[in-house]
């Protein structure tokens, strides 16, 4: 039996949390991402989140929204959240649908969402290796 692929990721990396979705979610996929990262805030103490949506060539209203309130409870829970990798066809549609990420801290990619946090949290990164 192959085991299924991971649909996402949450990965701690030192302050922060970077959550990878993998592959398309559906509603209840989009709810079960919302709920295990709000609560690896809290257990990680993360000051800072980003999401990487690269993977994506679709957002959808439901997951614009939801995308919205991780942001809103990751503030509630102390944490800064940066949505990266917006596909530009994916940001075509949104901004074409009327589709608003509202406060939503956006970034090009991985590199820049970290840079964003080191700025916003005063938390500059040491280099790796």
């Amino acid at each position: 039996m192959t085991p299924s692929p991971r649909l996402f990721s949450i990965l701690r990396q030192g302050p922060y949390l970077i959550a990878s979705v993998h592959t398309a979610l559906d509603d209840s996929q989009l709810v079960r991402f919302q709920q295990d990262l709000v609560e690896r805030i809290g257990a990680d103490r993360a000051g800072g989140v980003v999401i990487d949506v690269a993977a994506l060539d679709v957002l959808d209203s439901f997951g614009t929204r939801t995308l919205r309130d991780i942001a809103e409870m990751a503030r509630l829970r102390g944490a800064v959240t940066v949505v990266v990798g917006i596909q530009p066809d994916v940001a075509f549609a949104m901004v074409e649908l009327g589709m608003d990420t509202g406060t939503v801290i956006t970034a090009l990619d991985l590199e820049e969402g970290l840079e964003e946090l080191d700025a916003r949290l005063d938390a500059p990164r040491v280099p790796g290796p």
